[in-house]
């Protein structure tokens, strides 16, 4: 709990950052949706910046606290249809003056408490867990003993469908509304419709890029490094994750046991008789020295 709250409070001390820096830009820019966003574009724009920008997800980086700060001081904006239609008015300081005169939601400022209910679970955002996500995408990654022991980084060529403008108009966000149609006195049918809005036609094009995979100390086989919204895109949807999942690469000296290395030495007759001393290059390359002092009786 004292977690949580010591959570809140930095979010909401960064939000005070987040309005100077959101002068200039407007919240449907941070957004990066256009001004006739439709209520379910915004929330969905919304989702997918706060899961990119989510402090837990970038723990550490100052610039993607603030930039989550600013996307959640859009939304508590552009969710509210009151707050919106005054903001597309007078924009943001007919905004302010509107709150600091008593209109609703004055005085209380940006409540992330109830951001935060939404986009974890619960209230209005539950309908966004029903947006369709486009497949992950799961690669095997070789990571040889020396990155596994020391840490590392390995450069992975990626190719992807990427959603790109086509020429035309496409139905999209295609919703059923529920309407009563009266068919006599007093007597009404309930009738389902769909509804669609016209969107910017779109087509898949196929591009490559480097990705950089950093491996950290200690890793086990099977864990992941997951580059969110990195895998298949979808029309209409989320694009997938893109999870890289580690494998241990064979190695000509060691091999690994949990948290274990194991080496097997080959030695003469000799040497198993009288004794040995040899030396080994660790993963880091120092130098181990081995050795071996055996007394041999032998009766009749």
């Amino acid at each position: 709990m004292a977690n949580k709250l010591l959570f809140l409070l930095c979010v909401v001390a960064l939000s005070h950052y987040a309005l100077v820096a959101i002068a200039g830009k407007s919240y449907y820019e941070v957004l990066q949706v256009p001004k006739g966003a439709s209520d379910v574009q915004i929330k969905r724009a919304y989702r997918k910046l706060a899961l990119k920008y989510h402090p837990d997800n970038n723990q550490g980086n100052e610039e993607a606290n603030l930039r989550f700060a600013e996307i959640n001081n859009a939304y508590e904006v552009l969710s509210d249809s009151e707050k919106r239609n005054i903001y597309d008015r007078h924009g943001e300081e007919g905004l302010k003056q509107h709150m600091a005169s008593g209109g609703r939601g004055g005085g209380g400022g940006m409540n992330f408490q109830d951001i935060f209910s939404q986009f974890f679970g619960g209230g209005q955002m539950e309908e966004e867990e029903k947006i369709v996500k486009g497949d992950d995408v799961i690669v095997e990654l070789d990571a040889t003993l020396e990155d596994l022991y020391m840490g590392g980084s390995l450069k992975v060529w990626r190719e992807k469908n990427v959603i790109k403008p086509a020429p035309g108009k496409r139905r999209c966000n295609c919703r059923n509304e529920v309407y009563h149609k009266q068919i006599g006195p007093g007597m009404f049918q309930q009738m389902t419709e769909q509804v669609c809005e016209q969107c910017q036609n779109v087509k898949y094009e196929r591009e490559g890029y480097f990705l950089t995979v950093d491996i950290e100390k200690g890793m086990q086989d099977g864990q992941e490094v997951v580059f969110y919204e990195d895998g298949e895109p979808i029309i209409d949807g989320e694009p997938g994750d893109l999870k890289f999942r580690i494998r241990t690469a064979p190695h000509d000296v060691f091999r690994r046991e949990g948290n274990d290395l194991h080496a097997t030495v080959t030695i003469t007759l000799v040497q198993a008789l009288v004794g040995f001393k040899k030396t080994i290059k660790h993963l880091d390359e120092h130098l181990v020295d081995i050795s071996s002092k055996v007394s041999f009786t032998c009766s009749l």
